[in-house]
């Protein structure tokens, strides 16, 4: 059935409720290898509670969410699933995210993108606590074989690499167990845990979460480029370019300009194949 456009756009917003607190901020820290040397105290603002900050990304996972595979069954979509493919995804802050919190969730298709042999659909959740807006966050989904509707083609997010060494190169190895880790914060999609599963999806064994990757690049960031201060985060956006497999190494190359920095991250071992690409952290 092909994807009414206008029919999605117009669909009322979904409302939920979401809350966490301080368990499910270290679980997810710990699920991108937070906490390693365990007694550093740069690393305990992610593992200890009575030092915890939130890292942005966090947002991706809030209330166990995962609000982009809801957001598929809106009217005016239906898609099959197997198709469908987590192309990007971006997060606006409006504050820094508290560690335990109470908050509604406003979910709606905001874009519905023509690729010809396939659609991009533009999940956005608005998250607000009772002190008013918390992040928006946009999940843009790649759906194989659901173009030719005739709709809008959509901005092209390319981010052209600076023509110079980056300022920055950091690596970041993935736990063998990381994947089975992460997952416990709401991802529990076989695919990060099943050798026989991922071997039906076309992989030699599970693949690592994208999420996880995009997390992970942010501390990295964080950690370096802007002194260990989650709250200098305004927004985060990446897309999807590649797969990585746990107990390989992330290469993160970043390249810092006033108020951002663009970020490149390829899977070391397998001659620096791509995993994200257009990449960029705005901050304060």
């Amino acid at each position: 059935m092909p994807i009414d456009a206008a029919k999605a756009l117009a669909a009322d917003p979904r409302l939920g409720d979401i809350g966490w607190d301080h368990k499910d901020v270290q679980l997810y820290h710990l699920g991108l290898g937070a906490g390693r040397p365990a007694t550093d105290p740069d690393e305990l603002r992610y593992t200890l509670e009575s030092k915890l900050h939130v890292l942005p990304s966090f947002a991706t996972v809030a209330g166990a969410g995962m609000a982009m595979l809801g957001g598929l069954a809106a009217p005016g979509i239906d898609v099959n699933l197997a198709a469908v493919l987590h192309g990007g995804h971006s997060i606006e802050l409006h504050r820094p995210i508290p560690v335990k919190g109470r908050a509604t969730s406003r979910s709606k298709v905001a874009a519905v993108y023509d690729k010809g042999k396939a659609a991009v659909i533009v999940l956005r959740s608005e998250v607000a606590d009772a002190d008013g807006p918390l992040w928006t966050s946009d999940a843009q989904i790649f759906v194989r074989g659901e173009g030719g509707f005739g709709g809008e083609r959509g901005p092209s997010a390319k981010e052209k690499l600076p023509g110079r060494a980056p300022d920055r190169t950091e690596e970041r190895h993935i736990r063998e167990d990381q994947a089975l880790l992460y997952r416990l914060s709401g991802d529990w999609n076989p695919l990060h845990a099943d050798p026989e599963f991922a071997k039906t999806a076309g992989f030699d064994q599970p693949i690592l979460h994208g999420l996880c990757s995009y997390g992970m690049t942010l501390k990295a960031v964080v950690d370096t480029a802007l002194g260990g201060d989650v709250s200098r985060v305004r927004a985060y956006r990446t897309r999807f370019a590649g797969i990585v497999y746990p107990g390989e190494t992330l290469r993160i190359r970043m390249w810092q300009e006033p108020g951002r920095v663009q970020v490149s991250v390829t899977a070391a071992e397998r001659d620096d194949a791509p995993v994200l690409a257009d990449t960029v952290v705005e901050h304060a």
